[in-house]
């Protein structure tokens, strides 16, 4: 994630960039809306940290400028300020967050984090019993590990991601090695009847499993 951040006292602007560089953040800094105006125009961020009180022009009024240049880029500002009308004005200007001065820069992590990680898609596929390990290729019943084929596995897998819809023959066909009418159907039945599976032909179109 590459950041910008507007703060115009220079000490705690640096201390911040250094903090949040050892996070993993890119952080670019500026001290006032002239630089804040001028590092946007060079490049795009994933997200603004601004300080409402700037020495010049706050950094409300900075935001106010790039969203009336169609730049909707999130705002995270900081302030010392907690009145509601200066609030609410933060966040009629994209604000996603505010964070009031003094605080502690886990604090910034953890709101940024908060806002912008996105949860990890889930890499276990479950079916009653069944449980496939996508991350590691393993198949699981009952929690006992099971011995299965590549071919199987992704099949299987195809089904399952796409319960209750219609896997098309051609889906299928396209993970095998040696893609048949006759292969497939022989590995669909041997799905079927090794791990009980309600899976259903529907004529020419493909497979599904309830």
């Amino acid at each position: 994630m590459e950041i910008l951040l507007i703060e115009d006292d220079q000490l705690l602007a640096q201390s911040l960039k250094d903090f949040l560089e050892s996070e993993g953040f890119v952080v670019d800094v500026g001290y006032d809306g002239e630089e804040a105006l001028d590092l946007t125009f060079e490049k795009s961020y994933d997200l603004y940290l601004f300080d409402i009180n700037l020495g010049g022009e706050s950094g409300l009024q900075i935001a106010k400028e790039l969203k009336e240049a169609d730049d909707n880029t999130p705002v995270i500002f900081i302030t010392a300020l907690t009145d509601l009308e200066s609030i609410s004005k933060a966040f009629d200007l994209g604000a996603v967050d505010y964070i009031k001065k003094p605080f502690h820069p886990q604090e910034l992590i953890l709101r940024i984090r908060s806002k912008f990680d996105k949860p990890k898609k889930s890499q276990v596929l479950k079916y009653g019993a069944i449980e496939l390990d996508l991350q590691n290729q393993l198949i699981k019943v009952g929690g006992h590990p099971q011995t299965i084929g590549e071919v199987q596995f992704k099949i299987l897998q195809k089904l399952l991601e796409k319960r209750n819809a219609i896997v098309t023959k051609e889906e299928l066909l396209s993970i095998m090695h040696n893609p048949s009418d006759v292969a497939l159907r022989v590995t669909i039945n041997k799905l079927k009847n090794r791990f009980d599976l309600p899976i259903k032909n529907i004529r020419s179109k493909g497979y599904t499993l309830e």
